[in-house]
């Protein structure tokens, strides 16, 4: 359920706004409207701590430091790990570029670069090359005076302290500033602060705990920066302007009158779209959450909440793609180590524990365990098997071409009660409201209902009687046209002329809902690609006999453990498909909503 919102301007002294902001703050219901942003430096500090978080991570110790650090204590810790970080990428760099230039001075062997410089204060200017054979021979017969000096990289290298003869090709050597082993004390110096550096990081690792303190602080002190600068003051006032839940009213007024706050409240404007949604989960409908989290989708003020027939309809479209008991029982069995394992389940561990179970009877339903024929040669499994929906028919005497056409109606049955339902609620709404286009909503009905008709004769091949079809089809073009520009408020004859001038989007949409219907036969396709690739991998390990039995082994676990998180993908791209888009289409909806978040300290870190 939605609950409804009162919009609400909260009017104190100028002098008070500190007051006023402490006061919202432990009240902890106002959702500010059209908050500003905060002041820099917070911003900074956030994204700071989170950096130096995320690289203490991989040091981070089994057990964490159980006490926090002090304010104090933090801020000299966090100082020093800050330098730590700046200095081991400086060190990285210098120690990347030392080991360079040590590797290609170490084929020249270690000299010192001074007795150089000594050779030529006293006028020797001695320079060394590198050249072939060919130019070698070519310097001995030029009688130039010359060192022979051992090869380096194959080449004839010779010292000389004249100049070089015209004609000979060499390459000279650029005497370098440092030696080979002043090059390696540098790179052993770096590494010894390398290593230093990671004791520090190490060490106050073991502190994360602090640092995602100190990050929630950061983000309660951006949180509070925000509202301040929101908070607009003229003539000696302060005010702000939000919205609380209609059921936290009372509450409101008590704190008011405790802060001598003038106030004045409403319900929000029809137009207003800064409303923010507030959903009230039950037991049941609080499995969705992370799912809805996960996709960062949020129903909007005004729009329906569809948690409990999104549960029902996803897990139902979960169980379908995936397909195959034994993933089910495999996904239970993990379900069941995780509860003990934590003792106490979050919402995502229930929802697996439906998924798994809802898995586990739709696979005993068609029959299919990993995929193996085999499995209908046990008198219990056959048993629970439903014949018309058996993945296996021949087993119970139905042809192959009956079975896939059973479970292709059963999904045009879905599509059709799912699209139905959303026709349901829309008109129930606007009936309370005594809103005429619920007759657009009514016309709908009949003609999704008259598709999934249409749906069984083109793609089944049903004896479908097409004249009753096309009528109801046309009849709820006509009521969508007609009505479909209604509204409260709006006079019959401007409602009648918005819907008429809407009569070619009407037809596209009609077009549009037959293709909705038509789109729940992927949930068919999907699960006959995943039985198939199943089999596919159960035939390739039959092959394999004897010894290479352990290979057989290897390749069903392997090809069922892709198949599972290829049904997973499968889950994400078309079974919440079919609820976002056909069913909240079908709906109106947009998950365009804000969700409420009251002003107040935030009791864990915000992603």
């Amino acid at each position: 359920m939605i609950e409804k919102m009162k919009v609400v301007s909260i009017v104190a002294r100028d002098t008070q706004k500190e007051a006023l902001l402490d006061g919202l703050k432990k009240l902890g219901l106002l959702h500010i409207r059209e908050k500003q942003g905060a002041d820099p430096a917070y911003l900074q500090r956030i994204a700071d701590l989170s950096a130096t978080e995320l690289a203490l991570k991989e040091y981070a110790p089994e057990t964490p430091a159980a006490e926090l650090l002090s304010d104090g204590d933090f801020e000299a810790l966090y100082t020093q790990v800050q330098a730590t970080l700046e200095d081991r990428q400086t060190l990285s760099t210098r120690r990347a570029a030392l080991t360079t230039r040590a590797e290609a001075l170490e084929k020249w062997g270690n000299f010192s670069p001074g007795d150089f410089d000594f050779l030529r204060e006293n006028g020797i200017d001695l320079k060394i090359y590198r050249m072939d054979k060919k130019s070698l021979a070519g310097l001995s017969a030029a009688e130039t005076p010359f060192i022979r000096l051992s090869p380096v990289e194959k080449l004839e290298t010779v010292a000389l302290w004249g100049p070089l003869p015209e004609g000979i090709s060499a390459d000279e050597f650029q005497i370098p500033t440092e030696s080979l082993e002043q090059l390696q004390a540098q790179i052993e110096s770096c590494d010894s602060q390398l290593a230093d550096g990671e004791m520090l990081l190490r060490k106050a690792a073991a502190h994360i705990p602090s640092f995602q303190a100190q990050l929630l602080k950061a983000q309660n002190a951006m949180e509070y920066s925000s509202v301040r600068n929101t908070a607009a003051s003229e003539g000696g006032l302060v005010w702000l302007t939000g919205y609380i839940p209609a059921d936290n009213v009372e509450e409101f007024k008590t704190a008011a009158v405790e802060h001598r706050w003038a106030w004045a409240m409403d319900d929000p404007a029809e137009d207003d779209e800064l409303v923010p949604t507030k959903v009230c989960y039950n037991k049941v409908t609080r499995l969705m959450v992370p799912i809805f989290d996960i996709l960062g989708v949020v129903p909007g003020y005004r729009e329906f909440d569809i948690s409990f027939w999104f549960l029902a309809f996803f897990a139902l479209f979960f169980a379908m793609i995936l397909g195959d008991a034994g993933y089910g029982v495999l996904l239970l069995i993990g379900a069941i180590i995780l509860t003990v394992k934590t003792r106490k389940p979050s919402d995502a561990l229930l929802l697996l524990w439906v998924l798994s179970i809802a898995t586990i009877v739709w696979g005993t339903l068609t029959g299919t365990w990993f995929g193996l024929e085999a499995a209908m040669k046990v008198p219990l499994l056959r048993s629970l098997t439903i014949p018309i929906l058996a993945n296996y028919p021949d087993y119970f005497g139905i042809s192959a071409t009956a079975q896939q056409n059973a479970i292709m109606k059963f999904c045009f049955i879905l599509g059709t009660v799912q699209l139905s339902l959303a026709c349901v609620m829309c008109i129930k709404r606007k009936l309370s409201e005594r809103n005429l286009s619920l007759i657009a909503d009514l016309g709908w009905l009949i003609a999704i209902c008259a598709i999934y008709f249409l749906a069984l004769y083109l793609v089944i091949g049903e004896d479908v009687p097409l004249a009753p079809v096309g009528a109801c089809v046309g009849i709820g073009f006509v009521l969508v046209v007609l009505f479909g520009g209604m509204a409260p408020g709006k006079r019959f004859s401007q409602g009648l002329k918005d819907g008429l001038a809407n009569a070619f989007t009407v037809f596209l949409n009609t077009i549009s809902a037959f293709g909705n219907v038509m789109s729940y036969i992927r949930l068919f396709a999907v699960g006959m690609a995943s039985l198939a690739i199943a089999q596919s991998f159960n035939n390739m390990a039959a092959g394999f006999e004897g010894p290479l039995l352990i290979v057989a082994a290897l390749i069903m676990i392997v090809g069922h453990a892709l198949n599972l998180v290829m049904g997973f993908l499968s889950v994400v791209v078309h079974g919440v498909r079919l609820n976002l888009l056909e069913f909240s289409g079908q709906l109106g909806m947009e998950w365009a909503g804000i969700a409420y978040e009251p002003f107040k300290n935030l009791d864990k870190i915000k992603k």
